[in-house]
């Protein structure tokens, strides 16, 4: 089995590259012209286009579908087997991988588990947990069937997640995407003045205080943060590239940062619409099960949500607002 596992964390790898240079190719700053194409000069001195890459890209996906599919034949449970309901529900932060990760990584090596139905309702959260959940549904999905479903909201950070999976099913007005990063800085400085508050700051460096909420920020910090917000983005572009089989290009047509309807985005940010059962009736016939027992495994959820200084974040800018101080 492992030999299995290996060969596709080394395609995965690969396809990750070729999707990061084509991320690289197609930044605008590159100057790029769109009907010619870019041209990159590669190690061993000859030039490879974009249209090259993505032909590499896809000719490595489809070698990790299959090798995907053999690793998911050695673990098929014998009989009927259990198809798994894990509720990713509201922000995600900390505590919501720190409960949903291990649930995760359980789940792989359970024997009797055919496959997953990832239940989503959640408009986002943090950048770390996010990406870190995203991390674990995909390898989970390498080795079991994952159907991501949401009969509501999967915006941002969750439709981050639910990528992942093999599916997406989505109830017809559930609202899914919201593709794109927030970044929240906090300048409290006059309120501190209007309260006597004085803050005295012992620092090592100039930026070690970036985005401490006692003060604003410098036009270096803002450049700063843009760029690091632009790398988190291009990991959301990539990660929706791979997981819905779609040209970075095509992900940024979508890319606006709102929220779409199901019914209007079927075939590209999701896969089918319907309910709960639908989405139950293909996990069973991905993971080929035949009336499976259906549990649902459920990890503490977030206890809490907060935001101090400055914060990067895959979520829905409305669902913001509960959370500013005040």
């Amino acid at each position: 089995m492992w030999k299995y596992v290996a060969l596709i964390l080394v395609l995965m790898l690969a396809a990750s590259t070729v999707s990061a240079v084509l991320l690289y190719m197609q930044n605008s700053a590159l100057q790029i012209p769109p009907k010619t194409g870019g041209v990159v000069e590669t190690s061993t001195g000859g030039n490879c286009s974009a249209s090259e890459y993505e032909s590499q890209l896809r000719e490595l996906q489809e070698r990790v579908e299959f090798l995907k599919s053999q690793l998911r034949a050695k673990n098929a449970p014998p009989g009927n087997g259990t198809i798994a309901i894990v509720p990713v529900f509201g922000i995600i932060d900390g505590y919501t991988a720190l409960n949903l990760v291990p649930l995760l990584r359980d789940i792989a090596k359970n024997d009797s588990i055919g496959g997953v139905l990832l239940w989503i309702e959640s408009p986002g959260g943090e950048v770390g947990p996010v990406i870190e959940i995203y991390r674990e549904v995909s390898k989970l999905n390498m080795i079991k069937p994952v159907v991501a479903y949401t009969g509501g909201l999967a915006a941002s950070g969750g439709y981050y997640i639910a990528v992942g999976a093999d599916k997406i099913v989505a109830a017809p007005l559930a609202e899914v995407g919201s593709i794109g990063v927030l970044y929240v800085h906090y300048d409290m400085e006059k309120n501190y003045e209007m309260n006597g508050v004085k803050v005295e700051v012992f620092k090592t460096g100039p930026h070690k205080d970036m985005g401490a909420e006692w003060r604003a920020l410098t036009p270096e910090e803002k450049e700063e943060i843009t760029r690091m917000i632009g790398t988190y983005f291009n990991a959301f572009l990539s990660a929706v590239a791979t997981g819905r089989n779609m040209s970075v290009e095509e992900v940024r047509e979508f890319a606006t940062g709102e929220t779409w309807f199901a019914e209007n985005v079927m075939g590209r940010l999701i896969d089918e619409t319907g309910d709960m059962d639908g989405a139950l009736r293909l996990l069973e016939g991905l993971a080929n099960l035949t009336n499976p027992k259906v549990v649902i495994f459920r990890g503490r959820q977030a206890s809490s949500f907060g935001i101090y200084g400055s914060t990067a974040l895959y979520l829905d800018p409305r669902y913001l607002s509960p959370y500013v101080k005040g």
